[in-house]
């Protein structure tokens, strides 16, 4: 039974609690044990419609493009997020990926943009992606090579993105290339590039440890219309970092759902297998251990809930505030599910056990949208600035 006291947090609003409510029931319903991961992208592409059917794209754009809330609402996003996480990782993925994919839309966009995009994100229509990590450049975004040359009317793109989420079944990639205006930085702009563009070619498929859909996308000579432009020209990086001060507090959301997952199913096993002559629970050192999860999981979720209502309540850069979310959450996630696992003993490491499969799942998110290294740095810097 998961524990959802939480939710009497004053954090959140009646809405808040009546979508977890909701979601956890159609969760049950329409995800657990239902859909065949097998084939990881016709998996992706099922759970998207399902979603959609849900109704819980909606609240990944705003309002006005068929959205729920007028502006992107943090708490609930998080809140799908856990949930989906505790149910299902790829839903999880699937979710967030939708956000992730426009956010940057939903921020900095043109009104017809957001209009042709959005509407069709709310809808599953469209499978968005977030094109920014390169090889050589990882966390360090302002070393990115990729050049998208001003042409007069349209950019021309060359270069690489690797590890990009949804690459081979997105329709369209958030792209954040350099075009110069200035050193580092300052000289990177973000813009839309469909995934039928002439000159985009998917590379190589990534297959890692928790299967996602995840490519190398190659750009050779692709046009993109200067009305695909997000923001302005040079305020690429500003934009990934608005986008990312969003969607980081998310992560640690998902992370949240993965250690909760790992605890329940780990008091259950304490209760169901007897060892020397008692139940496991018996034991003080197991009690330790799920005390010592229990400890990280409600502090995770202050964090999460702290950022996601500062950001939703007082509108402004949660950036310190996400950063530590992300990295309490998922660096804590890894000892809860490494916990439940010493718990289930040999079983925990069967294949297709549900805590062998939150282990897989959890390692890649102390990496993405910035690496738990980097978020002690951007704590470290948002300290000494004040």
């Amino acid at each position: 039974m998961i524990d959802q006291s939480y939710l009497d947090w004053p954090f959140f609003e009646d809405h808040h609690r009546r979508l977890a409510v909701e979601l956890e029931s159609w969760c049950c319903e329409y995800l657990d044990e239902q859909i065949d991961h097998s084939d990881t992208d016709k998996a992706c592409l099922e759970i998207l419609s399902r979603l959609a059917e849900g109704g819980w794209l909606k609240y990944t754009v705003p309002k006005a493009y068929g959205g729920v809330f007028d502006q992107l609402d943090v708490r609930s996003l998080c809140l799908i997020r856990e949930t989906l996480a505790r149910h299902d990782g790829l839903a999880d993925f699937v979710f967030a990926m939708q956000g992730l994919g426009s956010g940057s839309i939903s921020l900095f966009a043109s009104d017809n943009i957001k209009q042709h995009y959005l509407t069709a994100v709310a809808s599953g229509k469209k499978v968005a992606a977030f094109a920014l990590t390169e090889l050589e450049s990882g966390s360090d975004v302002a070393n990115m090579s990729t050049k998208a040359v001003d042409m007069g009317d349209h950019y021309l793109i060359n270069g690489a993105k690797t590890f990009i989420s949804n690459g081979g079944i997105a329709d369209y990639y958030t792209l954040f290339a350099r075009t110069g205006e200035a050193p580092g930085a300052k000289g990177i702009s973000a813009m839309i590039i469909d995934a039928d563009t002439e000159g985009l070619e998917i590379k190589e498929r990534i297959e890692v440890i928790a299967p996602h859909p995840l490519a190398t996308i190659t750009f050779n000579n692709c046009k993109v219309s200067k009305d695909k432009l997000l923001g302005v020209a040079g305020a690429g990086f500003k934009i990934a970092m608005a986008t990312l001060d969003i969607f980081r507090t998310t992560v640690g959301a998902a992370a949240l759902g993965f250690s909760r997952r790992a605890l329940c199913d780990a008091l259950q096993r304490t209760k169901d297998r007897q060892l020397f002559g008692a139940p496991l629970h018996d034991l003080q050192l197991v009690q330790a251990m799920l005390a010592e999860s229990a400890l990280d999981i409600d502090t995770s979720a202050l964090l999460i809930y702290r950022a996601g209502w500062t950001r939703d309540t007082q509108g402004k850069r949660v950036t310190r505030e996400a950063a530590m979310a992300k990295l309490h959450a998922t660096e804590t996630a890894q000892r809860v599910i490494d916990k439940a696992i010493q718990i289930f003993g040999g079983m925990g490491v069967v294949k297709g056990v549900k805590v062998e499969q939150l282990y897989r799942e959890v390692r890649a998110l102390r990496i993405y949208e910035g690496a738990t290294e980097v978020q002690k740095i951007i704590i470290a810097k948002q300290l000494l600035a004040m």
